[in-house]
């Protein structure tokens, strides 16, 4: 599995879905969330979450984030670890 150049994984979730209105980040349906995947490193989630958000780009409602886990799962490090994602 790749790392970042420090030799830590930097997880990232890519996700998305049909938001009610494009106006909220409220879905329409939970049940119906794309998971796209979880990725070591920024870089590798960008390119999945451009993927799947190009291949929706017909649907006005579809959303695709990036969710940095590792900001999550490790919040006192943030800014510590010299990552800029």
């Amino acid at each position: 599995m790749a790392e970042t150049r420090t030799g830590k994984q930097l997880l990232h979730l890519v996700f998305g879905g049909e938001l009610r209105d494009v106006e909220t980040l409220e879905f329409s349906d939970l049940d119906k969330l794309d998971i796209v995947g979880i990725y070591p490193n920024y870089a590798t989630a960008y390119d999945a979450w451009k993927d799947a958000a190009q291949r929706t780009v017909d649907n006005a409602q579809m959303r695709y984030f990036i969710v940095h886990m590792h900001r999550l799962l490790d919040p006192e490090a943030v800014g510590k670890d010299g990552a800029t994602d």
